[in-house]
């Protein structure tokens, strides 16, 4: 058994060639700081699912105007891709928003939060009262 399949090194071909491509050569003004953030391919290499991420983007209108760049840059970037990869056929582009990131900072603020308030209550509890089963006499 093969440790790495096809689609998984396209996919990481891919993902770095599309990461250089949309930063230089995508000249839409409306498109943000786009990272790609990850990228996989169908068993059959017909098509490509690019998973990107917006810098600091959390404005849902913001999001999708960029994905249309990016779906109207599509046929561009697998001409591209295509001069750069040696593959016989190039799959098509599709992307989609990563919300894992998005969800992983809400998740990561939720815990720095409970902990900072988890912190306030010990630092009260051990200003003023005793431990529960001690007796002050």
């Amino acid at each position: 058994m093969r440790e790495f399949k096809r689609t998984d090194r396209v996919a990481d071909q891919l993902q770095k060639e599309l990461a250089v491509l949309i930063q230089r050569e995508v000249k839409d003004p409306r498109l943000g700081m786009v990272t790609v953030s990850g990228a996989t391919v169908s068993r059959d290499l017909g098509y490509a699912d690019i998973y990107v991420t917006l810098l600091g983007e959390q404005d849902p209108e913001r999001i999708k105007e960029n994905l249309q760049v990016l779906k109207r840059a599509a046929g561009f970037l697998r001409s591209q891709i295509a001069k750069r990869i040696k593959l016989r056929h190039v799959p098509e582009l599709r992307f989609h928003f990563d919300e894992s990131v998005v969800r992983g900072q809400q998740l990561s603020s939720l815990i720095e939060e409970a902990v900072s308030t988890d912190r306030a209550r010990q630092s009260q509890d051990d200003e003023g009262v005793d431990e529960p089963g001690e007796e002050t006499r």
